[in-house]
């Protein structure tokens, strides 16, 4: 007996009901035409993930449930697992399973994850109930997200003491380089372990400063994956499930009989009512889209977030304070492919400090992307702060005060562009600037969106060597890649005046925030130690600009932002010798 399912990998909004809706009719009629018997859509694409304190609002949640209702009228023909909010004695984060019309039941999420960028346990009450759905001989078990990283969760259950053939997961996974490659390995071993084929259904699109990178998977009862979806796109994958393999292989499998035997969870079987059958069709041959490399997966993600971040902000244009620097120029590449060259506007703001190599790689830039370029020199601007402020600075010698005047002068004229013409500035501070506090509070930290936030220095220079070599051309020129780092606030400045090279300072932010390493761990690595000591209180000093900062796209493990939550008033310094 062979089932033809299919996973509709859509790109949802947050709080868009109206909109979430249209999409899942779309994948719906979709199913449909592919002849499909059963469609998943992910977790909460009603809402929109993750919704946040939108669950608090009562007439939201009473929307939500409304919008769930309509889709099961929409479902006339097959079998549709959609996730939403349901309301019983609480509010449950929700699987409905829809069949021809009707509202067959709910599956209630059962692990709430409450680290890193999940707060589920602040608006959810665990689901209990294990729930199998019968639809004719076929035996399918849903699960959400969370329920299938544990080996004795929920599909077990509905494996061993249920009989399902098939899992069903839905899923809205925050994205972060690496995490895919990590979780299709464990989905492998669930569909494996529990001899049953395994469909993994996932979000893509970017809500503020998550991303979903989709990448949805089927696997046989091998743990061999069948079918895979694009990564960072809008999907829609379809397979045909031969379920005597499932029968054949738990033959020769005696650990199901031992997990059954000591199985004790209860279990409810929920029968759907036959439904006719789509015509017959030729059988669908395996899609499997291929993973993405490295730097293709992290500019992929960029490029999807900046974009949703502004459409679905209502945002056309943006702006972008050009330097004739490596981050700026990364930052306009990335906004062209998001949004279209044409609605990008470069910024040049020179002063006296200014190099004219760094003048002229800014305007080349934006020819090679025909994004839009301004020139606007602020030395008159810079020079009257000067003359405004030196009888109040009574002869003190210059210092950081007046090299932040000049960046603070372009941020307010960034934004003066910003309230006149409706663009969106975009900030180009990395990882590396960001953790250490190399950057100018209401300077180059001001604007609405920051683009490599979690992107760390020595990342950045990847990147632009990759779309260069991806381009087979020179889209940022070469000079700006070779030339040493500088903020261009006094003469002959370099980065490495105030910090460590990158190749050095990387490391050991990746160490101290994503891993939580100690001094000691560090030095341990190679580190000289008072190296290690100046940039860890230089991380710890600068968590009060770091609040301040605008929302960035999140890459790493462990990005500044909903991962890193340390109070600004701390005291507490570790073990620093």
């Amino acid at each position: 007996m062979t089932i033809r399912l299919a996973l509709a990998q859509i790109n949802a909004t947050v709080g868009d009901l109206s909109g979430n809706r249209n999409k899942i009719i779309e994948g719906l009629e979709k199913a449909r035409q592919a002849g499909a018997q059963v469609v998943a859509f992910p977790e909460l694409a009603v809402t929109g993930y993750p919704p946040e304190d939108l669950l608090l609002k009562p007439d939201f949640v009473e929307s939500a449930q409304g919008t769930l209702a309509e889709l099961a009228k929409e479902t006339k023909g097959l079998v549709a697992v959609v996730g939403g909010l349901w309301v019983e004695d609480d509010l449950y984060n929700g699987a409905a399973v829809l069949a021809d019309g009707q509202l067959i039941g709910i599956y209630a999420k059962h692990f709430l994850p409450n680290y890193g960028v999940f707060d589920e346990n602040r608006y959810f009450q665990a689901g209990k109930k294990n729930l199998v759905f019968r639809l004719d001989k076929t035996v399918f078990g849903i699960s959400i997200c969370e329920d299938i990283w544990y080996p004795n969760g929920p599909p077990q259950v509905q494996t061993a003491q249920g009989g399902a053939q098939i899992l069903i997961n839905i899923s809205s996974s925050p994205y972060f380089l690496g995490k895919g490659l990590d979780r299709e390995r464990m989905l492998s071993t669930r569909a494996a372990d529990n001899r049953a084929y395994l469909a993994y259904c996932n979000l893509v699109g970017g809500q503020d400063e998550l991303i979903f990178d989709g990448q949805s998977m089927i696997f046989d009862p091998q743990g061999e994956l069948i079918a895979r979806a694009g990564q960072f796109v809008e999907d829609f994958l379809v397979a045909d499930l031969d379920l005597k393999e499932v029968l054949r292989w738990r033959l020769f499998d005696p650990r199901r009989r031992k997990q059954i035997e000591e199985n004790v969870s209860g279990i409810q079987e929920i029968k759907i009512p036959k439904i006719p059958g789509p015509k017959k069709t030729k059988p669908v041959p395996p899609q499997k889209r291929p993973l993405l490399s490295r730097e293709a997966e992290v500019y992929q993600a960029l490029v999807l977030g900046t974009g949703d971040y502004c459409r679905k902000n209502g945002f056309q244009k943006v702006v972008v304070g050009l330097s004739g620097g490596i981050d700026s120029s990364l930052t306009a590449v990335i906004a062209a492919d998001a949004l279209g060259p044409d609605q990008v506007y470069g910024i040049a703001m020179p002063t006296r400090y200014s190099s004219d190599h760094s003048r002229e790689d800014a305007a080349r830039l934006s020819k090679n992307l025909r994004i839009h370029f301004l020139n606007i020199p602020i030395e008159k601007v810079f020079q009257s702060y000067l003359e405004i402020l030196k009888p109040h600075f009574k002869k003190m010698p210059e210092d950081l005060t007046e090299e932040n005047l000049q960046p603070r002068i372009r941020g307010t004229l960034l934004m003066a562009l910003s309230n006149k013409f409706g663009w969106l500035v975009l900030t180009t501070g990395n990882k590396s600037e960001v953790g250490v506090g190399y950057s100018t509070l209401y300077g180059d930290t001001a604007g609405g969106f920051a683009v490599l936030k979690d992107v760390p220095k020595t990342m950045v220079y990847d990147l632009s060597r990759f779309l260069n070599q991806l381009q087979g051309r020179e889209v940022i020129p070469q000079r700006v890649l070779k030339k040493p780092p500088s903020a261009e606030l006094r003469p002959d400045q370099k980065d490495s005046d105030s910090l460590p090279l990158y190749e050095q300072l990387d490391p050991i932010l990746t160490a101290y925030v994503e891993e939580s390493c100690s001094v000691d761990e560090i030095v341990q690595r190679g580190f000289g130690r008072e190296m290690v000591q100046r940039v860890i209180r230089m991380v710890d000093r600068n968590e009060y600009k770091r609040r301040q900062s605008p929302p960035g796209i999140k890459i790493t493990s462990r990005a500044f932002g909903k991962d890193w939550r340390l109070p600004i008033t701390n005291r507490y310094t570790g073990k620093m010798t």
